[in-house]
């Protein structure tokens, strides 16, 4: 096996980092993205508004409960046919599908730490002339953002893991190299061993990362 793995690697080294590629592409984009989304969601399910408290819950409650691949297969059939002029592509498709559930389960990250922002601050910055809108965005968010901020790289690590679904439609990602290599060498265990292992590196070298950030903001306290 040791020198089929090495037969491997030497032979579709270059194919696996590509599909390496596409999987952090994936990752960076959707997180990205979703953190925004995921901003502006916080915001609105904290806001006074009966209709936009009601829309931001609709979007987190539907994302976060359905099963991520049904989001992707949504996605995928439903943009071509509603944006046909546009000719999406395979990766346009499920770029959107993971930014969308990215930003649902960081719409909840961003809420928890907006509210665990003492209130007199808020009230401090208005009885100074601050609009709400302005307290926002120059007092609560900036301190908010610093809090979340392990969670948001926490959540890089859990998307490069998801980003393997997109498998299922072959847009390039480290388990879509994997089926094209296995189909061609008829090796099952072999490919999978070196996936996995890329896999790990990468998750475990980013989860270390969070780790010291974690203690660098702790620090800084």
């Amino acid at each position: 096996m040791l020198a089929n793995l090495l037969t491997l690697v030497e032979k579709y080294g270059p194919v696996f980092i590509g599909g390496l590629g596409t999987t952090l592409e994936l990752a960076l984009i959707s997180v990205a993205i979703g953190c925004l989304i995921g901003a502006l969601v916080a915001i609105m399910r904290l806001c006074k508004s009966k209709a936009l408290n009601l829309v931001a819950t609709v979007y987190t409650e539907v994302i976060r409960d359905t099963p991520l691949l049904l989001q992707l297969y949504f996605f995928y059939f439903l943009l071509p046919d509603i944006l046909p002029a546009l000719k999406l592509s395979k990766f346009t498709c499920i770029c959107v599908a993971l930014v969308f559930n990215s930003g649902a389960y960081m719409s909840e990250v961003f809420r928890s730490g907006i509210q665990s922002i003492d209130r007199g601050q808020s009230e401090a910055a208005r009885s100074l002339g601050l609009s709400s809108s302005q307290t926002m965005l120059r007092i609560v968010l900036p301190q908010a953002f610093k809090n979340v901020l392990p969670a948001m790289c926490n959540e890089f690590v859990a998307i490069t893991k998801e980003t393997s679904l997109a498998s299922t439609f072959y847009v390039g990602d480290l388990m879509t190299q994997y089926q094209t290599i296995s189909g061609k060498t008829y090796m099952v265990i072999e490919p999978l061993i070196i996936i996995g292992i890329i896999y790990f590196v990468v998750t475990f070298t980013m989860s270390k990362l969070v780790a010291v950030l974690e203690r660098r903001l702790k620090e800084n306290d």
